[in-house]
C-alpha cells in the first residue's frame, strides 16, 4: 500500500510539475515510471517467492490483477502518459499462475470444508426433533441453503475481484463441488428419513427440507448454463430428494384410500357418490398438512394426488367386475362416472391442482360407456387415444368388458381402431402406462 501510494503521488507530481521542465526527447516521465515500476515489481516478486499465508496471496494477486492496473495505471491523471510506457505486469506470468493455483486450491478447500461443517450442524438440528420455524406459513430449514449459497457467492465474488479469469475458474470448481455436496446432503437426509420415523416432528422436518430444495433449485436455474452437466446433476439430486419426501407424505393417504376405491366395484357403482364423498373427505384431511409446503411443491404434491385419484378410479373401471348388457344400465353407470369425475375435478381444482390434462379422462370413458352407435364409440376412442397416447389395447379391452352388448367383431373393430390411432412415443405425463391390467 505504501509503495502504491508513493508511486501514484510521485508520478502525479512528475506529470504536473516536472515533465514540462525537460525537453520532450528526455522522456522524463517514462524514466520515472520505469524506475518506480521496476522497484515495485522486484518487491512483488520477492514477496511472491517467499512463504505467504492465504490472505497474503489474495492481496498480492489483487495488486497484480486489479489494484495496480486499475487504480494506478488507469488513474485519470496518469493514464495518458502511462499508455506510452510499456511497463508490463508486476509479476512474471509463470509466478502469477503459480499464485493463482495456490489461491484457488486453498479457497476451494476452505469452502468445501465449511460446507461440510454446515451440513453436520444441519443433521444435528434434525436429530433434535424440534418443529422447524415457519416463514409465510411454510416450514423452513433454510440455514443450510443460505449458508451454502452465500459461501459460494462470496467465494466467487472475491475471486472475481482479483480478475475475471480467476473468478471464472473458481466458479467452475465450485459448480463441480455443489453436486457432490448435494449428494452428501441427500444421503444424510435419506438416512434420517429411514431412521427417524418415530420423531414427533418427522413430517414438518421433511417438509422443511423439501422447501430447502427450492433455494438450491432456484440458485442453479438462475446461475448455471442450460447445458452444464453439473446443473443436470444438481437438479436430478434435488428431484430425488423431493420425490422421496412426496412418497413419504402421500403414503398414509394412499393406504387409507385403497379400501374406499374397492367399494366402487364391490357395490357395482350404485353408491358411487357416497364413496367419492368419502374419498374427497379423507383426502381433504391430509391436504391441510401440505399447505406448509412452498407453492411450487404444494402444487406438485396436489398434482400427484390428482393423478392418483384419477388413476385409481380408472383401475376400478378396468377390473372387469361390472358387465352391463342393457343400454339403460350403461346410461346409469355413465351418469355415475360423469358425476364422480365432476366432483373429483372440482375438489382438485379448488385445492390448487394445475393438472388440467387429467380432467378429460373420466368424462371420455363415461361417454364411451354411454354411447350405443359403433361409429360414435370409435370416434370417442380415437379422441381418448389422442389425448392419452399411452393407452393400449389391453386397457381398452378391459374397459369395454363393461359394454357386454358388444359383439366380438364390434369389439375387434374398436380395438383395431385404437391400434391405428395410438402414438408410439409416451407422453411426458403418462396416465395409462402406469396402470396394470390383471
Amino acid at each position: 500500500l505504501h509503495m502504491g501510494k508513493t508511486m501514484k503521488e510521485d508520478l502525479t507530481v512528475v506529470v504536473k510539475l516536472i515533465n514540462q521542465l525537460y525537453p520532450p526527447e528526455f522522456n522524463v516521465f517514462s524514466t520515472y515510471a520505469e524506475l518506480y515500476h521496476n522497484y515495485f515489481a522486484s518487491q512483488a516478486k520477492k514477496s511472491a517467492e517467499s512463504h505467504l499465508e492465504d490472505k497474503d496471496i489474495y492481496l498480492l494477486l489483487s495488486w497484480v490483477h486489479n489494484i495496480y492496473p486499475k487504480d494506478i495505471r488507469k488513474d485519470h491523471v496518469l493514464a495518458k502518459e502511462l499508455e506510452k510506457v510499456k511497463l508490463g505486469s508486476l509479476l512474471p506470468s509463470s509466478l502469477s499462475k503459480e499464485l493463482e493455483k495456490k489461491y484457488l486450491d486453498s479457497e476451494e478447500a476452505t469452502i468445501k470444508n465449511s460446507l461440510s461443517k454446515c451440513l453436520d450442524k444441519e443433521i444435528q438440528r434434525w436429530k433434535e426433533d424440534k418443529e422447524p420455524e415457519k416463514l409465510n406459513g411454510h416450514f423452513q430449514s433454510e440455514l443450510l441453503a443460505i449458508f451454502v449459497i452465500q459461501s459460494m457467492y462470496s467465494g466467487q465474488k472475491r475471486a472475481k475481484d482479483i480478475s475475471v479469469a480467476v473468478g471464472e475458474e473458481l466458479s467452475h470448481r465450485l459448480w463441480q463441488e455443489l453436486p457432490a455436496f448435494l449428494k452428501s446432503y441427500k444421503d444424510a437426509f435419506e438416512d434420517f428419513k429411514e431412521k427417524s420415523k418415530k420423531h414427533r416432528h418427522y413430517k414438518p422436518i421433511l417438509i422443511a427440507n423439501i422447501n430447502n430444495c427450492w433455494n438450491f433449485r432456484d440458485y442453479a436455474e438462475k446461475n448455471m448454463a442450460e447445458k452444464d452437466d453439473n446443473k443436470a446433476s444438481i437438479l436430478s439430486t434435488l428431484g430425488d430428494i423431493e420425490n422421496s419426501v412426496f412418497d413419504v407424505l402421500l403414503q398414509q393417504l394412499f393406504v387409507q384410500l385403497k379400501p374406499l376405491y374397492k367399494k366402487f366395484t364391490e357395490n357395482k357403482w350404485e353408491s358411487s357418490n357416497e364413496i367419492m364423498n368419502d374419498i374427497i373427505k379423507t383426502t381433504s384431511k391430509h391436504i391441510s398438512d401440505f399447505r406448509t409446503l412452498k407453492d411450487p411443491f404444494y402444487h406438485a404434491i396436489i398434482e400427484k394426488i390428482h393423478a392418483h385419484l384419477v388413476k385409481q378410479y380408472i383401475v376400478r373401471l378396468l377390473k372387469r367386475k361390472v358387465s352391463l348388457k342393457s343400454p339403460a344400465q350403461q346410461q346409469n353407470l355413465a351418469q355415475h362416472v360423469s358425476k364422480n369425475a365432476a366432483d373429483l375435478e372440482a375438489f382438485c381444482t379448488s385445492n390448487g391442482s394445475q393438472a388440467t390434462w387429467l380432467n378429460s379422462a373420466l368424462p371420455k370413458l363415461a361417454e364411451i360407456i354411454r354411447l350405443r352407435d359403433l361409429g360414435a364409440i370409435k370416434i370417442e376412442v380415437a379422441t381418448l387415444a389422442t389425448t392419452y397416447p399411452d393407452i393400449r389395447k389391453r386397457h381398452l379391452e378391459a374397459f369395454l368388458h363393461i359394454k357386454a352388448n358388444l359383439s366380438r367383431s364390434e369389439l375387434k373393430s374398436i380395438l383395431g381402431y385404437l391400434a391405428d390411432s395410438t402414438a408410439s412415443t409416451l407422453p411426458s405425463a403418462p396416465l395409462f402406462s402406469n396402470i396394470n391390467v390383471s
